[in-house]
């Protein structure tokens, strides 16, 4: 099977999804497709993260992610009115309970207020467990415009939508070799050759393998780490109303142990976040040889460790001890106990690391000659897919013309 296209898109999470969609809905001229491994979209970030709209308050001013956070917050929940997917702004708290976490909580106050998220406050203990009865602090934030939703089902209606309008989308099609020439753009999948004037590597955990494979020159690579979470008993469900976040550590792109009221009504808690032995390593016993070696051969990996072994060391322990888990949410709702938590899923973020071993805190795009790749876009990737969707077309769009 030999078939052409305009663009194809490689990688059917949400991302993908959505920038097939934007392209459908741009460029009704232009023949387009999606190409995905697994056979159902949607299968790793996009189905594994913990539903959450985020508002835009952690990120850097003039950074893409507080741009593009901020409007894709609006285009998803608008997306999610006109296509009927449940989603409800049910707002978070994010909780300073040590004297050393305030001037963080004033930052993220800062850089709410300068990124444009509404509605923002500052709150202290009384008001915020009028908010949220079970939680203890000495200040909180609260961030009304923060929502739930189930990712899943909004790239399933991406996907929907993008076929609607005569888009293809092949599933089970893992891209093996992709060759460049004048004549177009090879793609060699497990079930034939595909063809294409301009592609668009949205694939997530292997994205960065995809740009080598294409003969880009990138900045970074993908190392994988594993949030896992609990489940709260649901007699205790009641102890959440809706979103408790801890203030963040700002040398890391994790927010930290939180709980949050999922779309379902259940109640997760989590996750953690530790290095993954394998790029689906959705379990502690998930080893995949080849990329771990690849991990640890890595400078820039070892640069990362030396720098930050100590809050990774912690990570590790609180990944195998229930009581340490327990003891770091405790100190958003003190009431809560190890009894409470049930196991629940875990999820793998497909987290940059430049060669000098830091952790890429931004969105990374790189564009070359009939090629964009999305070489870093974890969270909130998800959130702000319809603006990052935008953002890659409007990048595309001179190329696509000629």
């Amino acid at each position: 099977m030999n078939e052409s296209f305009d663009v194809i898109v490689i990688g059917g999470g949400i991302v993908g999804l959505a920038t097939a969609m934007t392209l459908a809905k741009t460029h009704p001229r232009l023949k387009l497709a999606v190409v995905e491994k697994e056979p159902e979209v949607a299968q790793h970030q996009t189905g594994h993260n913990s539903g959450v709209i985020h508002s835009g308050i952690y990120y850097r001013p003039g950074s893409l992610k507080a741009a593009l956070c901020v409007l894709g917050a609006q285009h998803l929940v608008r997306f999610c009115r006109e296509n009927v997917v449940p989603f409800e702004l049910c707002g978070k708290l994010v909780v300073a309970t040590d004297q050393s976490e305030l001037p963080r909580l004033q930052e993220l106050y800062r850089r709410g207020t300068a990124n444009g998220v509404p509605g923002l406050r500052l709150l202290g203990p009384s008001e915020a467990r009028s908010l949220e009865p079970h939680t203890r602090c000495l200040q909180a934030l609260h961030v009304p415009t923060t929502g739930i939703v189930s990712f899943q089902q909004v790239a399933q209606a991406y996907a929907k939508a993008f076929t609607s309008s005569g888009g293809e989308v092949f599933l089970g099609r893992r891209v093996e070799t992709i060759e460049v020439n004048p004549s177009g753009i090879h793609l060699i999948t497990s079930q034939g050759e595909l063809q294409s004037r301009f592609i668009v590597n949205c694939a997530g955990l292997y994205a960065d393998r995809v740009a080598l494979m294409a003969g880009a020159s990138i900045p970074c690579q993908i190392v994988p780490f594993r949030g896992e979470y609990y489940q709260i008993r649901p007699e205790k469900s009641y102890l959440v109303r809706g979103l408790i976040y801890p203030v963040p550590d700002p040398r890391f792109p994790f927010l930290g142990v939180h709980f949050t009221r999922m779309i379902d009504g259940k109640v997760e808690a989590g996750p953690n976040a530790v290095l993954a032995w394998a790029r689906e390593g959705y379990k502690k016993t998930d080893i995949a040889w080849y990329e771990l070696i690849e991990i640890l051969k890595w400078k820039g990996f070892w640069r990362l460790v030396s720098r930050y072994w100590g809050p990774g060391w912690k990570e590790m322990v609180r990944s195998y001890s229930k009581a340490r888990f327990t003891m770091a949410l405790q100190r958003l709702i003190p009431e809560i106990s190890q009894e409470d938590l049930l196991p629940g899923g875990s999820g793998v973020r497909a987290q940059a690391l430049g060669n000098d071993g830091a952790l890429l805190d931004d969105f990374t795009i790189v564009q070359q000659e009939r090629m964009l790749h999305v070489l870093n876009a974890p969270s909130p990737a998800a959130t702000s897919s319809l603006a990052i969707a935008e953002y890659l077309v409007t990048a595309m769009s001179r190329q696509l013309e000629n």
